[in-house]
């Protein structure tokens, strides 16, 4: 049994506490809200190419275009997580820098 000012009880406590502290996530449920990540990126990387091309936005206009669209994607991805991100990801970067750069197409001539 132990007392109170027992170092035993005390070390046991801070290993289930350590334990508590750990995310735990489901492999499936991260995979594809990943998944969910990638395919709106490229929806949204389609639509913006399409609406760059109407109007017009070539060169530097239409690569800070791209970043307007992936930077609104970014924070409605974060507010559709209610800003809890770490309850669906496994970090901020899954949201914020995931899939930007596949969805871009730079010719050079």
């Amino acid at each position: 049994m132990a007392v109170e000012g027992d170092p035993r009880a005390s070390a046991k406590k801070s290993l289930g506490d350590a334990l508590d502290d750990l995310p735990i996530f489901n492999a499936d449920n991260l995979q594809n809200n990943i998944k969910s990540i990638y395919y709106s990126r490229t929806f949204l990387s389609i639509i913006g190419g399409v609406i760059a091309g109407i109007w017009g936005f070539t060169g530097l206009t239409g690569f800070i275009f791209y970043f307007i669209v992936m930077a609104a994607a970014s924070f409605s991805l974060a507010a559709k997580a209610k800003f809890s991100v770490h309850a669906y990801f496994d970090s901020w970067s899954r949201i914020l820098l995931d899939g930007i750069f596949g969805g871009l197409m730079i010719i050079f001539r």
